[in-house]
């Protein structure tokens, strides 16, 4: 190889690397984009046991009964309490399977399920 030809060469070659730093750069700076987070809340009635809740959070959600405890106390402290906080589609499956859970057996007057909503979590 003659001496224009080696540096052809090494000319092309450190364009070559330039160009792949600058790509290396570019995909460090394009973060991956996360889906916007969303709480279920679940809110405060006067129709519903705290054995209720505990159960319903159980078999939905798979919380422990201490974790269920937590929650209906807060609920009931508080008025309201987050429940989870997920994507927005699955936040709404939570919502409307606490919506659907039904009654409560243990309360005569139970007029249905508990009320819950979802909405976003604000970013910091």
């Amino acid at each position: 190889m003659t001496a224009p030809d080696q540096a052809a060469t090494i000319e092309t070659l450190e364009e070559t690397l330039q160009r792949r730093r600058q790509e290396e750069e570019e995909q460090q700076e394009q973060k991956p984009k996360r889906q916007p987070r969303y709480q279920v809340i679940l809110w405060d009635d006067d129709e519903h046991t705290y054995a209720y809740v505990i159960v319903m959070l159980m078999e939905l959600f798979g919380y422990p009964p201490e974790k269920g405890f937590q929650i209906a106390h807060q609920v009931d402290s508080q008025g309201r309490a987050v429940v989870c906080v997920t994507t927005k589609e699955h936040a709404e499956l939570k919502r409307d399977q606490i919506l659907a859970y039904g009654k409560d057996a243990l309360i005569e007057d139970c007029n249905g399920s508990m009320w819950a909503t979802i909405e976003p979590v604000p970013e910091e």
